[in-house]
């Protein structure tokens, strides 16, 4: 799976992109205030209902795999001493504890980004944040949501491309570098034909976006989001 819209008809995909992006942040914010096993459990309750509610599954989170090795090793490496007792399973418990609420971010952000269109996440921003910054965050994250997963594509390509001409017999830093260059390459092409684009196409800082509205589904996930974003400040308030 990649890191794309879906369409479909769920709860999450009716609903305002504003009332997700608070439910994102509320989500967020509990994730980094309760931290404990129980609040967390809690918080995994919730996550896997955003998730759900967007129509998605644990394939959903095949497009972030890429994170998982540092997720996993991060407990090692933070447990590891240079001398005795060699490992202190102390600080890897509190490193675990906190790749798992990376974890459980990145499974609210799937359900987000599997139901809601590029330009709907534009129109949040841009009517969220007012002026011309809003403008400029809303272009900035309709392009990374639009390219991502070119560039992850074109990484992909390379990737088949050095195992086809006997790339596996080769030592893997060799393998790495190839297509590192590769993908960075294929990256600066697309940014110069998205830059001519843009030229050609007159681009604008103010478009026609889609009309965006709160409906009868949004009350809910405005009082999760707003709910969480107040349980987070209790938690941290002295």
């Amino acid at each position: 799976m990649t890191l794309a819209y879906v369409p479909g008809d769920s709860f999450a995909h009716r609903i305002d992109p504003r009332s997700k992006l608070l439910v994102q942040a509320g989500f967020a914010a509990a994730a980094y205030a309760y931290t404990t096993p129980r609040g967390l459990a809690v918080l995994t309750l919730l996550a896997v209902g955003c998730l759900r509610l967007a129509g998605g599954g644990a394939r959903d989170l095949w497009g972030y795999r890429f994170a998982a090795p540092v997720l996993v090793l991060a407990p090692l490496v933070a447990g590891a001493t240079l001398g005795e007792p060699w490992f202190r399973l102390d600080r890897a418990a509190d490193t675990a504890l906190a790749s798992y609420r990376i974890l459980l971010i990145l499974v609210v952000a799937a359900g987000y980004v599997r139901s809601t269109p590029v330009r709907d996440s534009r129109a949040a921003i841009q009517r969220t944040v007012p002026g011309k910054p809003g403008r400029f965050l809303g272009v900035g994250v309709g392009l990374v949501f639009r390219f991502l997963p070119l560039l992850k594509r074109d990484l992909l390509t390379a990737r088949e491309a050095v195992r086809a001409r006997g790339g596996e017999a080769l030592p893997v830093r060799d393998r790495m570098r190839l297509v590192a260059v590769a993908g960075i390459n294929r990256a600066f092409a697309r940014a110069d034909r998205l830059g001519t684009a843009l030229n050609a196409r007159c681009f604008a800082w103010n478009p026609t976006l889609p009309r965006l509205a709160f409906g009868r589904g949004d009350y809910p996930a405005l009082a999760v989001g707003g709910g969480l974003l107040l349980a987070a400040a209790v938690a941290v308030a002295p």
